[in-house]
């Protein structure tokens, strides 16, 4: 069953379908993220004093040193755009009648960035480095989940 293959063209497919499904949890840290953002509208992430960085969305522990951390540093709502692409077609692969920009956008006050979706890009084309901010959906519309970010829209 575990055999050596010495030539890629042999490689033996079975054709069909797997059903997997899955349920992700935000965790301590990342409940406390979306319960700010659902209820005040803003965005929190974690401080490692020792590392000198901040983490977006909130963590429980650093990445680099392991130190536990506290989601309770504020970031945000200005940030800048760190890279971004023009998808012009969806998750399952169809073609979309509007392309849509993804963006990697670090918030002020964060060593750490978040991809969201760019809306209101308007003529102007997009830049590394240009200033974003946060779109958050109206308080009644909020639910606790990352859809309660609109997207990052360019500034001035």
């Amino acid at each position: 069953m575990l055999e050596k293959l010495e030539r890629p063209d042999e490689v033996r497919r079975w054709k069909g379908r797997i059903p997997v499904s899955h349920r992700y949890t935000p965790g301590v840290a990342g409940d406390v993220f979306f319960t700010a953002l659902r209820d005040r509208g803003v965005l929190l992430g974690s401080r490692c004093d020792s590392c000198d960085y901040t983490y977006v969305p909130a963590r429980l522990f650093c990445e680099r040193c392991f130190a536990e951390l506290s989601a309770d540093a504020e970031v945000g709502p200005g940030g800048r755009l760190v890279s971004f692409t023009i998808s012009y077609t969806g998750l399952e692969g169809e073609p979309l009648e509007q392309p849509v920009a993804i963006g990697l956008v670090r918030p002020d006050g964060a060593d750490a960035a978040i991809v969201h979706r760019i809306v209101e890009t308007g003529d102007e084309p997009l830049e590394i480095g240009q200033r974003m901010e946060v779109v958050v959906k109206p308080d009644e519309e909020r639910t606790g989940s990352i859809h309660d970010i609109d997207g990052f829209r360019p500034t001035g």
